[in-house]
């Protein structure tokens, strides 16, 4: 499950107008919606003077065009003028002036801080939950997660629910789902729709609370309710996976379909996969694509990897291994080790560059040294062949060995050829056989092949012709083209020297047999 919080409430225009009574142009001020053009008049006279309260106010009216045209440099210059006075106030909004420029001022986050400060030690807890945001993603200053705790909680304590959302949201990224839960069930509490969604993720993964799918579901639904997308999109999960509700792909296409019109990223492309994969619609490789694409103007790595995958196979789109490329190098450079992996085979075979095992190599260490098995597997067939580096069987053996331990079928299937061989290791050809059984039951062809033959020889395994036979026939049926041949030449010779009802026998195990899902 993909969590995404909402960090901040950092932009909001919290404007307060102080009340006061008084006479004349001060009553022109203040009772401005009667008389607009008058009031701002009487305003402008009174802050010219040096009324605080006056000059708010008419950086107010300047902010919304009331009685005056709309300027924003006019209004960030009233709200200075009142803020240079010690209005907290108008400390914040020129602190958010600064933070988001084109309000008359350039963006500064330094200065923005400055502004928040002056307001938050006066106890704005709007200011105060800016600066604590300023302090977390270290703009302005040097980021610092304590001083980012400590704003965030003096906002919490005056009842700010955006403030307690983020104190149990830095708890959560300490690992102390405990509190993290009582500050979430405060902010929850006066309806902080983003605190229900993150209320929905503990329960979800058994944070700090006992596991339970249909807890977070009803979390999830209050906080998809109010619109929160990564809620919609969460629900949608649940319902594709079967979790706390009975599985339903349409359902969790209803779902990713609210938050992907929001524009949520994650929705976008998991409705690309749904499209991809024909669950809970028809299989539409155009309208992946597009999903796909609207996900990868966000940046969105693991979309940019998919459609990649597009390009290669020529799904939606022209096959274009150039595009493929193009792809699987942007979400590599963010860190994908999937994208890693393929980007790295294509400069192994040469796909649309010219063949570089070293390139290859960089590639797939970089993903090998995240734990993608794959990538591991592919580092140790570098090894064993000699290709972009010294051939070395003991390296070779040992990454092999880490995506094997992982599940990853072609890592198993390899560390059984090193043991067959006695490559990098004593030969063994019950390790072997291990090894060779494991890839084979996640459906892996060559390993299918290597283990009937190793029971039709007797070699580490007592030998047995049903399941020679059964081995070598599920080969043959899922082995490509060119090893095709041999897995068929190899069931056949088995065959002549078994009886029919030995035959009869290991073709009803081969039809009977499943695949185990491979762990990665």
């Amino acid at each position: 499950m993909i969590r995404v919080s909402v960090a901040v409430l950092a932009a909001m225009m919290v404007i307060q107008v102080a009340m006061v009574a008084m006479a004349g142009d001060v009553d022109d001020c203040e009772k401005r919606t009667i008389n607009p053009g008058r009031s701002a008049a009487a305003c402008r006279r009174l802050a010219e003077q040096g009324e605080v309260w006056a000059q708010h106010n008419l950086a107010i009216m300047y902010l919304y065009g009331q009685g005056v045209g709309q300027d924003f440099k006019e209004a960030t210059k009233w709200y200075r003028k009142a803020a240079e006075q010690g209005d907290a106030e108008a400390q914040f909004n020129v602190g958010v002036a600064y933070e988001n420029g084109g309000m008359g001022v350039p963006q500064d986050y330094k200065m923005a801080a400055e502004w928040y400060r002056k307001a938050a030690e006066q106890g704005d807890a709007d200011a105060q939950v800016n600066l604590g945001a300023l302090y977390e993603y270290g703009q302005g200053m040097r980021q610092d997660s304590g001083a980012a705790m400590k704003w965030y909680q003096k906002a919490a304590a005056q009842g700010l629910a955006g403030a307690q959302f983020n104190v149990g949201r830095l708890y959560f990224g300490g690992r102390d789902y405990a509190e993290a839960m009582r500050w979430y069930r405060r902010a929850a509490g006066q309806d902080f729709a983003q605190a229900w969604h993150e209320i929905g993720v503990l329960y979800e993964n058994g944070f700090g609370v006992q596991q339970n799918y249909a807890e977070a579901l009803k979390w999830y639904r209050k906080a998809a309710d109010k619109g929160v997308a990564e809620a919609q999109t969460n629900i949608g999960v649940l319902y594709e996976d079967g979790r706390g509700v009975a599985q339903d792909s349409n359902q969790a296409v209803k779902w990713y379909r609210l938050a992907a019109d929001q524009g949520y990223t994650v929705a976008q492309y998991n409705l690309g996969w749904m499209y991809f994969s024909g669950r809970g619609v028809p299989q539409d490789y155009n309208e992946a694509v597009k999903w796909f694409r609207l996900a990868v103007d966000q940046g969105y790595a693991a979309a940019q990897h998919n459609l990649g995958l597009m390009y290669f196979n020529g799904y939606g789109v022209p096959q274009d291994y150039g595009e493929a490329m193009k792809w699987y190098r942007r979400a590599a450079e963010q860190g994908l080790a999937e994208a890693q992996t393929n980007l790295g085979t294509m400069y192994e075979r040469g796909q649309s560059v010219p063949q570089n095992y070293k390139e290859a190599m960089k590639w797939y260490r970089k993903a090998a040294e995240q734990g993608f098995g794959l990538a591991q597997a592919n580092l140790g067939f570098l090894y064993a062949s000699g290709n972009g580096v010294p051939q070395d069987y003991k390296e070779a053996v040992r990454w092999y060995r880490l995506a094997a331990e992982q599940g990853t079928a072609w890592g198993q299937f390899n560390l059984g050829v090193m043991y067959h061989h006695g490559q990098g290791v004593p030969q063994d050809y019950k390790e072997a056989m291990k090894w060779y059984r494991k890839a084979a039951e996640q459906g892996h062809a060559k390993a299918q092949s290597n283990l009937g033959a190793m029971y039709a020889s007797g070699d580490g395994v007592p030998r047995d012709v049903v399941q020679a036979l059964m081995w070598l026939s599920l080969a043959a049926a899922a082995s490509p083209p060119q090893d095709r041949d041999v897995a068929l030449k190899n069931r056949d010779i088995v065959a002549t020297h078994m009886t029919p009802a030995q035959i009869e026998e290991a073709q009803r195990l081969a039809r009977e047999w499943k695949p185990k899902p491979e762990t990665q």
